[in-house]
């Protein structure tokens, strides 16, 4: 008989999940909480301005390839991917700018208008970053870290490699330039990471930035979210939205069923969770079926920042932004500080501006712009985001973005609301709010990071942003390739056409 393959949740971690449980022969049910595909990849649409609720910078589109690939069929049929050039541009808090991607004479060019004193340097900084990439990527980010003898084989490389050091240190020994040393050390807060205290092996992001380039979804993120939902149900995955699973049962140590809210049990041979793991532990499962993460261990782990995310529509273009900015406030070590370890983030944000419509202008009504801002701020940990911190945060970013980037917002807005770490843990049930699950500091990176394999109940799997690899795109669609070689291990005679072999 056809074994069943439950998956919660929707993320693109959940649905690359789906599609490879059901390459492997496994009868696919996606139990979704939300009304439409995608977790944080879902869109908001308000008076004809469509927004990106999440990911926006697409790295790595192999991995979305190699999805339709297992079904013979291609992306380019189901969406356009189109490259983003320049990848971002920096303003820094002096005035000057540096637009970056293209070739890397390109970026060369930008340096020494910067700092020739840094070309060579950077030379270097792009020279490890491959290094570290064809260790930590190539090798490493879609293979299972769950046996600590297999984290020890690569330490000897790691160390070799200088993982030992942050990020900020990396960069630092590479360029002289503060300015140059930001925007070359943000990588980390892609995923959740400080700069300062994250290993230096997600600096591997700035060469998979460079092998790959930077691309975006012709209709936004939602139109590649839509090309995935139309390929799984012409594979026969069964889709169900409006399902909130609230326990996974489990007899004799393995899971039997998920119990959905309305009282409903779906029986299945094993769970595939895209949710946040800490979540899962701590609200879905008996404490005495988890006694490897009890909530003692969880309350001590440490959780990535939160988000503070402006959506905004403007009644006028802003030709002169790029699709990408990323815009430095004065202080930038003191800023991560205070929002890695508690206290408000202060009025001198750095702030990430995303204007998809730079692409693609049909995102928004004919002459107008869709934008959406993210200011990194502590999560829930560190205090509640009532109104009046929101609003607070809402109009220093607002006179930020009108003083520098974007002159008379205020008087051009058509539409404006927001999303703070609050609605992170209502909408994607995320720990403390935090928006990239556990931070990805050593000590909770690879082996010591939430096990792609539950070690307390067999045939229940993790896949997305708190488990391995980690968060970004690339990060949670490799966790779904681990979990395709767990499952291939655990059930051998479902896995027919699954290319992993036990190792």
């Amino acid at each position: 008989m056809t074994k069943t393959a439950i998956v919660i949740g929707s993320g693109f971690g959940g649905m690359a999940s789906a599609l490879r449980a059901r390459k492997m022969g496994f009868h696919v049910i996606l139990l979704e909480r939300l009304e439409q595909l995608g977790g944080r990849a879902q869109t908001f649409e308000q008076d004809g301005f469509i927004f990106d609720a999440g990911p926006t910078v697409i790295t790595a589109p192999f991995l979305f390839d190699e999805l339709f690939e297992l079904f013979d069929r291609k992306l380019a049929d189901y969406v356009e991917m189109m490259p983003v050039s320049p990848w971002y541009r920096y303003e820094f808090i002096d005035g000057t700018h540096l637009n970056y991607g293209g070739s890397v004479e390109d970026t060369l060019g930008e340096i020494e208008r910067i700092n020739p004193d840094d070309v060579q340097g950077y030379k270097n900084l792009l020279a490890a970053s491959k290094e570290i990439f064809d260790v930590g990527f190539t090798q490493l980010a879609h293979v299972p870290f769950h046996k600590f003898w297999f984290m020890l084989k690569q330490v000897p490389a790691l160390i070799r490699l200088g993982c030992y050091r942050t990020v900020w240190q990396f960069t630092k020994h590479h360029l002289k330039d503060d300015r140059l040393r930001r925007a070359f050390s943000i990588q980390p807060l892609l995923v959740g990471g400080n700069p300062f205290s994250t290993t230096s092996i997600y600096s591997l992001i700035h060469y998979l930035e460079r092998e790959w380039g930077v691309h975006y979804p012709r209709g936004g993120t939602s139109a590649l979210v839509a090309g995935l939902g139309k390929l799984m149900n012409e594979v026969g995955i069964d889709i169900r939205y409006g399902q909130d699973v609230v326990q996974i049962e489990s007899q004799a140590g393995a899971v039997r069923s998920v119990r959905l809210a309305d009282g409903q049990q779906v029986e299945a041979d094993l769970v595939i969770c895209n949710g946040d793991p800490a979540h899962t532990y701590q609200n879905l499962i008996a404490k005495e079926q988890r006694p490897s993460w009890s909530d003692r261990r969880l309350s001590g782990l440490k959780y990535s920042m939160g988000l503070y995310v402006l959506y905004f529509g403007t009644g006028k273009k802003y030709e002169q932004v790029e699709h990408h900015t990323i815009v430095f406030g004065k202080e930038y070590e003191a800023l991560l500080t205070r929002i890695f370890n508690g206290g408000e983030a202060g009025d001198d944000l750095s702030l990430y501006l995303h204007r998809p419509t730079a692409s693609d202008p049909a995102l928004a009504p004919e002459g107008k712009d869709t934008f959406y801002v993210l200011a990194p701020i502590p999560n829930l940990r560190h205090g509640e985001d009532d109104a009046d911190r929101r609003n607070q945060i809402k109009e220093r970013v607002l006179d930020i973005l009108e003083s520098r980037i974007l002159p008379g917002l205020r008087d051009n807005l058509e539409v404006c609301f927001d999303f703070a770490p609050s609605d992170f843990q209502a909408q994607y049930r995320s720990q403390w709010g935090a928006g990239f699950s556990i931070a990805p500091i050593f000590s909770q990176s690879a082996f010591f990071r939430f096990h792609n394999r539950a070690e307390d109940m067999k045939n229940l799997y993790f896949v997305g942003a708190g488990t391995h690899p980690g968060a970004g795109v690339p990060g949670v669609l490799s966790s779904a390739k681990v979990v395709e070689h767990l499952v291939a291990q655990d059930h051998p005679q479902t896995a027919v056409d699954s290319e992993w072999q036990t190792v």
